[in-house]
């Protein structure tokens, strides 16, 4: 179980973190909002960090979230639920009664499946668009190319999009790659950006994230 102290540090590290980059960048600290990813991470470990006042937490998969956050979130109401994993159209619905976020809507497929759950529901989460920033194969988004389709689908079919998400690749200088996102999302008209993780929310805090996903900086290495 994550000590209570240790938590708490880790926690104002991180937000003095960005605090500083937002500075460099001639922005408050409040324009960042810290998504500590809890995916894998028990409720018991999780409770620490909503003692220290974090509010936005992230998961992978609608299944685990379901599992760990109702009674979470009967004792904490105040938490915002985001989702940064690769979302199945089939869980569609359940993610819209699940989260306040969305930060994977890469395909058509998958929008016009979430355009429909909102439409038959109160819930009306914040969508972003998934870009594959560094057109890598083997990672979820949709090609640079896509996006204006993509956006105009995820519009018609009635999604609240409010931004773009990325993943830059892995070894190398992110710097280029969150710029390039958020030179596309102002293309688009689009004002939020999810990017930056624990390796790299220093510099995506600098170059315009609005959302960064923190997960080892704030739990430590999963096992």
């Amino acid at each position: 179980m994550t000590d209570p102290l240790d938590a708490a540090q880790r926690l104002a590290t991180v937000r003095d973190t960005i605090a500083r980059a937002a500075a460099l960048a001639g922005r408050p600290a409040d324009a960042v909002t810290l998504i500590a990813i809890s995916k894998t991470i028990p409720v018991d470990d999780i409770v620490p960090l909503l003692e220290a006042g974090q509010r936005a937490f992230g998961e992978n998969r609608v299944q685990e979230a379901q599992a760990k956050w109702p009674d979470l979130r009967a004792r904490y109401p105040d938490v915002a639920l985001h989702l940064v994993g690769q979302l199945q159209s089939n869980k569609a619905a359940e993610a819209v009664a699940t989260f306040d976020a969305i930060h994977s809507v890469d395909r058509s497929s998958l929008a016009q499946a979430l355009g429909k759950a909102m439409a038959s529901a109160d819930d009306r989460p914040d969508c972003f668009l998934q870009v594959n920033i560094g057109d890598e194969p083997q990672k979820g988004g949709c090609a640079i190319a896509d996006l204006p389709a993509l956006l105009a689908e995820a519009r018609a079919a009635g999604l609240p999009v409010v931004g773009l998400m990325a993943v830059p690749p892995a070894d190398v200088e992110a710097a280029p790659y969150f710029a390039l996102l958020a030179k596309l999302a102002k293309d688009h008209g689009l004002q939020q950006l999810s990017m930056g993780m624990s390796g790299d929310y220093e510099t995506a805090a600098m170059l315009g994230a609005t959302h960064v996903r923190v997960g080892t900086a704030l739990f430590g290495k999963r096992g």
